[in-house]
């Protein structure tokens, strides 16, 4: 081997052997007296269950659990015997008679002291007020699974961009290295006179990009860390670690087996329904203006001139013969309505407009999963097997590098093509983490439509 060939090949098995190396970045040394902290680690599983206890939209669904459920107390109230205290005072201007001007008053003095037992006896019929409130109990809980499916998609959204940041800063690292390599390559091709100055510039300012790729990745790995943080720590904070399952190999489950579940297990749907049989309810409410109304009440206490059990006779004009102000009455009224102008009829038929949206939000529920579950199994089938495909591209990108450097180092290449061939190798290696985050993202999505999650 002849002195010539020495300087080539010497070279480019360093080169080998840095680029080998460069595959598996060596773990930091810890700092000699600093003892190392170790930030807790959160799964997907996890992510999940702290965003639906501290995520915003569930505990709203929560609260409109309790609403609902607060207005189906006051339905079955509203049908049982009410009690309540009657506590009255009423002045008549006097006129020199015993029952002042206003005779309907019965003296200057009335009091009224009585409990009173109010029944409405034909709510015991009339119960549309509570099965509708039992049915808008019942959308308000499956509304907090919609709340919670919607966080899902969120977090699980967050949850994969950290996970492809991690990637594409460790690539851009990678890639920062392999261009400081060139560099030196460069500048020694220049000292033997090898390699023209421009070459030298070439790389410096690839080098350059390599650093300004560093920082961006590292912002957009503090930016996803950011925006899941906030959803699933009570306190803000990214002082944390996620589970890379990106290398896990899930296969998509069969059509028909996803729409039975997404069908079966579906919350939208389910509140879709409840919502109709509220809007059903609505309309026999609103019919109850058509009948009539039948109520008892019956009152025990005092209604007398003077505020006593026993009060002075003044009517017989003697103090001395007293009558007892204490006492009861009952009253029945059976009120029949007649005319009020249309406004029954217009209740009812905008109770009946509401029913037919109610059903038409049902319709459109139900497209909408069939829709979904369309999209997301053709998304997850779409990126599982482009899967292989992006890991061959990154593999031979990286040895595209590997031998452009070669040729490069036997004079057989241009430095703008070693330029390309490192971004190229960039590009695939973050493509195929962007591959790989997607059928994750799709997967996991599929399996929140089928109530997996």
């Amino acid at each position: 081997m002849n002195g010539k060939m020495l300087r080539i090949a010497l070279p480019a098995l360093l080169v080998i052997t840095g680029l080998a190396r460069s595959q598996t970045p060596a773990a930091p040394a810890p700092a000699s007296g600093i003892p190392s902290v170790s930030l807790p680690s959160v799964s997907l599983e996890d992510a999940l269950k702290r965003a639906r206890q501290y995520g915003g939209q569930v505990q709203a669904a929560n609260f409109a659990v309790l609403l609902a459920r607060e207005d189906r107390v006051q339905a079955r109230a509203l049908a049982l015997p009410s009690v309540n205290a009657i506590n009255e005072f009423i002045y008549t201007e006097g006129n020199g008679t015993p029952t002042g001007v206003f005779v309907a008053n019965n003296g200057v003095h009335v009091y009224n002291e009585q409990a009173q037992v109010h029944e409405e006896l034909l709510s015991v019929f009339r119960r549309g007020e509570i099965r509708r409130a039992l049915a808008n109990e019942a959308a308000a809980r499956a509304r907090v699974q919609v709340a919670a499916r919607g966080l899902n998609a969120t977090v699980i959204q967050d949850y994969y961009a950290i996970a492809s940041a991690t990637r594409k800063l460790a690539n851009a690292r990678v890639s920062l290295a392999e261009a400081q390599r060139f560099l030196d390559i460069t500048q020694k091709q220049e000292a033997g006179g090898e390699a023209a100055h421009a070459d030298v510039i070439k790389a410096q300012i690839q080098l350059q990009q390599r650093q300004r790729d560093v920082d961006d990745a590292q912002l957009a790995l503090e930016k996803a860390k950011i925006a899941l943080g906030v959803l699933i720590f009570p306190n803000f904070t990214t002082d944390f670690t996620i589970i890379d399952d990106l290398e896990a190999t899930e296969l998509v489950p069969p059509v028909q087996e996803v729409r039975a579940k997404a069908l079966s297990t579906s919350p939208d749907l389910a509140a879709a329904r409840f919502g109709v049989e509220a809007a059903g309810f609505d309309v026999g409410v609103a019919r109850y203006g058509y009948l009539p109304s039948f109520t008892l009440d019956f009152f025990y206490g005092i209604n007398a001139n003077q505020f006593a059990v026993n009060g002075i006779d003044r009517e017989a004009g003697n103090p001395d013969i007293t009558r007892r102000n204490l006492g009861y009455a009952a009253q029945a009224s059976l009120n029949i309505p007649v005319w009020n102008w249309g406004a029954t009829r217009s209740k009812v038929r905008q109770a009946e407009l509401r029913r037919s949206q109610a059903q038409l939000d049902l319709t459109l529920a139900q497209r909408t999963i069939e829709s979904d579950l369309a999209t997301l199994h053709a998304e997850a089938r779409a990126a599982q097997a482009q899967i292989a495909s992006l890991r061959s591209s990154s593999e031979l990108a990286a040895e595209s590098l590997r031998l452009t450097i070669l040729r490069y180092q036997a004079g057989e290449a241009t430095a703008l093509e070693v330029v390309d061939a490192q971004t190229t190798v960039t590009q695939a290696r973050n493509a195929y983490d962007d591959g790989l985050a997607r059928y994750r993202v799709a997967l996991a999505n599929l399996q929140t439509l089928t109530g997996s999650f």
